[in-house]
């Protein structure tokens, strides 16, 4: 699935941020959100708005990657170079490394850090047979070397289901790099004192256990 980079009028146009609109009380936590989302645009970040985030993960709340996005990037930034030639994974090996990614084991927060954060500095290593040649091959996840090659986007209100629940949380800003969430940002009102802005998120997707 195709994402477009939705201009910061889009952004105001979404949230209606007027004091005439009728039943909507002036929320200034709106407006530090918004503004972060319109500095985030300007650094280069694609802006999603939620129902496409929501499509981009298949419509379950409970999968917090951007799965179209995600698996495009895997096809377009890894090549396997072997005895002078290029080849492409194959299908099955795309599949395979984006559900080692989407169902990493919880199994305590360091260990499940430490295992997230292997997949993405390393990659995975793929069994493929080239010219007759079964050997096994690195698919990365983040181009560490070449920035351009990544892409990088940003939505709001990303609802995301609690473990063994269907309740689920609403960070306010999240980013993404290739798809993977790697940044939540928790906008607060000015008026509320640093020692109170602090927002503790209950058990999620280990992806969200950072």
């Amino acid at each position: 699935m195709s994402s477009e980079n939705y201009p910061a009028s889009t952004i105001n146009d979404q949230y209606s941020l007027t004091n005439e609109t009728p039943g909507f009380r002036f929320n200034e936590k709106h407006l530090s959100q918004i503004s972060a989302l319109q500095q985030l645009i300007n650094l280069g970040y694609q802006y999603l708005m939620p129902e496409q985030a929501l499509a981009e993960r298949g419509g379950r709340t409970n999968n917090v990657l951007l799965e179209g996005i995600l698996r495009g990037q895997l096809k377009k930034m890894n090549r396997i170079r072997y005895k002078g030639g290029e080849y492409l994974f194959s299908e099955e090996n795309i599949q395979t490394a984006l559900q080692r990614i989407k169902h990493v084991p919880y199994d305590g927060l360091q260990k499940t850090n430490e295992a997230i954060y292997d997949l993405l500095t390393l990659g995975t290593a793929l069994k493929q047979t080239i010219e007759g040649d079964s050997k096994s091959f690195t698919l990365n996840y983040i181009d560490w070397k070449r920035t351009e090659n990544n892409v990088f986007h940003v939505t709001a209100e990303f609802p995301v289901e609690r473990a063994r629940s269907t309740e689920t949380v609403r960070p306010d800003i999240v980013l993404f790099v290739n798809g993977i969430p790697l940044a939540v940002i928790e906008c607060k009102s000015p008026r509320i004192e640093v020692e109170r802005a602090t927002t503790i998120f209950p058990s999620c997707s280990p992806m969200f256990s950072w």
